[in-house]
């Protein structure tokens, strides 16, 4: 077993899913994020940067948090828990979750 798959598993068991929760993917090029609704875990929204043509990858998901955030306060959604799939919090996975606390949401 791969080690984020390691440790994938160990941050799922600590995630509360009693409010909204913030999934963030993240392959070579791009990062994708969707919100999951709190009880049946079905997705409510989700945001990627497929279709972003300029910026640097951290640009791109400053802008993804961004807009999950614009998103979110739409749906009247305050409160997430961010749940990093395995990925490491740092470079491009901290400025997406540093964008959307930026601009209003508590995580």
């Amino acid at each position: 077993m791969a080690t984020r798959e390691i440790r994938k598993q160990r941050s799922k068991k600590k995630i509360n899913y009693d409010i909204p929760v913030l999934v963030v993917f993240r392959s070579t090029k791009n990062i994708l994020a969707q919100v999951l609704e709190p009880k049946t875990k079905k997705t409510l929204f989700t945001v990627s940067s497929y279709n972003m043509k300029k910026g640097t990858k951290s640009e791109k998901a400053e802008l993804v948090g961004e807009q999950i955030a614009k998103k979110a306060k739409t749906k009247k959604i305050e409160r997430m828990v961010v749940d990093r799939n395995g990925f490491t919090y740092h470079g491009r996975i901290k400025a997406l979750v540093d964008s959307v606390r930026k601009n209003g949401i508590t995580i």
